[in-house]
């Protein structure tokens, strides 16, 4: 648990801007509208727990972070052939014990020698993504996806760079990631069980980019239910609403991203401003019956490298339990709204009826 007085002033890294710092807010279809569907079994709230698979392997990068930090340390990591970014057992083993599951959203970007154009190549931003990259169809990646899926937890697109705008790109991502899970399912037919699905319900994109609304209807248009790319790597809250939203007013839901873990405070250096920071999100999920999305990257469960998050990880579920969330996956919260009744046939208010203000979705 984190020393209380860690921090002299735990609050001081709280309060969140109040306007978007975005160069554009995002423009909605006039179709748009919140989905008010009731929360599953009388929850408070619901939390969804998500982790974007962008580096599972270290790597070539522990040359790079031996010239910022602990030399010694990613030496050691580098030449050990040690891969500390591997975090797949511990985050099930982690999630198992409390009882919950989370979405894993894989990535398959394109190899930028053999796949993308030689203008490309002239960019460093091309060859950091590059840096690091794996291979969603090599044995160790499809063994993990089959492992999870089997286990209950979802398997979603972490769409790739280049992918935002190229719905060939977006559809060939999701063909491949939907060929693993049925490749694995038919090695581990008496693992998987019935229930496990083969297909891929949502995802979101990698870096957050996302073209609004274009990058949702190639999604919609590919058979993806959802995404979660709507919010920020540098600031937390309900920036975008309580509850998720229907851009073209059907079935399609976009999840606004509430938290994620780099946006924080750091909870080694401030335990307690991170621990009170997430207990206002909570609060201020409960408060509004709201419909709160995480994100933690597998690599933090690292405790060498980022110590401190895993413990916050796992006081965040257990205060959201205490608070009475549902909790789970965007998937299975689709699937609990949709197959929910409550003998209302209450229809989904548009951005204007709702009694919030309507900027809080841009």
């Amino acid at each position: 648990m984190p020393d209380e007085a860690a921090t002299t002033d735990p609050l001081r890294r709280i309060e969140r801007p109040t306007e978007t710092h975005d160069r554009e807010a995002p423009k909605l279809p006039p179709s748009a509208c919140w989905d008010e569907s009731p929360l599953p079994a009388d929850a408070s709230f619901a939390l969804c727990l998500t982790h974007d698979v962008d580096r599972p392997y270290k790597g070539l990068r522990s040359l790079f972070y031996v010239l910022q930090e602990r030399p010694g340390y990613h030496l050691r990591t580098a030449l050990s052939g040690a891969n500390p970014y591997w975090q797949f057992d511990e985050i099930r083993d982690l999630e198992a014990d409390l009882g919950v599951r989370s979405a894993f959203y894989f990535l398959n970007e394109q190899h930028l020698l053999a796949e993308r154009p030689v203008r490309d190549w002239l960019s460093p931003t091309n060859w950091v993504q590059h840096l690091g990259r794996y291979d969603v169809r090599s044995p160790a990646i499809n063994e993990a996806i089959g492992e999870l899926a089997a286990g209950g937890w979802e398997v979603g697109l972490h769409g790739s760079f280049h992918s935002a705008e190229n719905r060939d790109r977006l559809r060939e991502e999701k063909n491949v990631l939907e060929d693993v899970l049925i490749e694995e399912r038919d090695a581990n037919r008496t693992e998987f069980g019935d229930e496990a699905p083969t297909t891929v319900a949502g995802g979101r994109q990698h870096y957050l980019r996302c073209s609004i609304p274009e990058t949702w209807r190639h999604h919609r248009a590919i058979g993806l239910e959802y995404d979660a790319s709507l919010g920020s790597g540098t600031r937390v809250g309900f920036h975008h609403g309580y509850r998720p939203i229907r851009p073209f007013g059907d079935d399609f839901r976009v999840f606004p991203l509430t938290a994620m873990e780099q946006a924080l405070p750091d909870p080694e250096a401030e335990p307690e401003a991170a621990r009170l920071t997430c207990e206002e999100l909570l609060l201020e999920a409960a408060a509004n019956e709201a419909v709160m999305t995480v994100l933690w990257h597998p690599r933090y469960f690292n405790e060498r490298e980022f110590p401190g998050y895993r413990w916050l990880y796992r006081w965040l579920v257990e205060r959201a339990q205490e608070l009475g969330a549902w909790i789970g996956t965007p998937r299975a919260l689709i699937e609990a709204f949709d197959g929910k009744d409550d003998g209302t046939d209450r229809q989904p208010m548009t951005v204007a009826e709702r009694r919030v203000d309507p900027d809080q979705i841009g």
